[in-house]
């Protein structure tokens, strides 16, 4: 398995074009915290060229967070052509559970469409997935206990990787299960961190190819989770605030170095009594 630092290096060597379909309230902060981590953000949303755009990036990120006609009809199409062209697809069900057109888009997609990467917050993956959670507007309002081991089994089904964010994150490939501890509580404090994330994981699935299988994926993304954490943590060292910490986390992912990531990790496997 690659090593974190080894990830980032592969961002900033290779540059990994990110289409992204996102929340219309993040667009800018996505796009600049790719842009800080080292890899090429695109933001298409118009239905006749997304799936043009999709074949032509590294990976596709789909996020929910405002939801249209147009825009759910661009994410399908830009989906499809992702599948078919092997692009790996990271998807963020922003908001499940606060309303039933949410609910019922989230699960179209995930059903028609071959993910790399499912990522939310607790409250989300557990509505999603059936294991309980609650959602609150777009934020997580509770996790489910034994989210976990629901995790494990729905990434075994579909063959993709789960992903949980939350104090702890919590990662699976469908085998192992892991949690990461990396953070800070001012992530919870700006508008779109997860977002951020999101289009981050993006990237770093984008390296890992096409074609890459779940446990490459599940490595990538670790490694992405933790480097924006760590870079979390340095930016809030030097922060007053939430507008300072938002400034300061583009500085963090752009001087982030590999060694630094590697240092800080705080990455453990989970066994079944601690799943519970």
């Amino acid at each position: 398995m690659t090593d974190i630092g080894e990830w980032l290096l592969k961002v900033r060597g290779e540059r990994p074009l990110v289409h992204n379909i996102t929340n219309l309230v993040v667009t800018n902060v996505a796009a600049n915290a790719l842009l800080a981590i080292g890899a090429s953000p695109v933001m298409a949303y118009a239905e006749e060229e997304v799936a043009d755009m999709a074949r032509l990036a590294q990976a596709l990120a789909l996020n929910m967070g405002t939801l249209d006609q147009r825009v759910v009809a661009a994410m399908r199409r830009a989906g499809r052509a992702a599948n078919d062209a092997g692009v790996p697809v990271v998807f963020d069900p922003v908001g499940v559970g606060a309303t039933p057109y949410r609910t019922e888009t989230a699960r179209t997609l995930c059903d028609e469409l071959r993910l790399a990467v499912l990522r939310g917050n607790a409250g989300e993956i557990g509505v999603l997935l059936g294991a309980g959670g609650a959602v609150k507007g777009v934020d997580a309002a509770g996790a489910a206990a034994g989210l976990p081991q629901a995790m494990r089994a729905y990434a075994a089904e579909r063959g993709c990787v789960v992903v949980a964010t939350g104090e702890t994150d919590y990662v699976t490939d469908g085998k192992t299960v892991w949690a990461l501890r990396n953070g800070h509580p001012l992530l919870a404090a700006v508008t779109g961190s997860g977002c951020q994330l999101t289009a981050i994981l993006g990237a770093f699935v984008g390296v890992a190819g096409r074609g890459a299988d779940v446990a490459v994926q599940a490595a990538a993304v670790i490694a992405g989770i933790t480097c924006f954490n760590v870079a979390a943590e340095m930016a809030a060292a030097r922060a007053d605030g939430p507008g300072t910490f938002q400034a300061r986390l583009f500085d963090a992912l752009y001087h982030l170095t590999p060694e630094d990531a590697v240092a800080r990790a705080r990455v453990e496997v989970l066994d079944e009594g601690r799943m519970a």
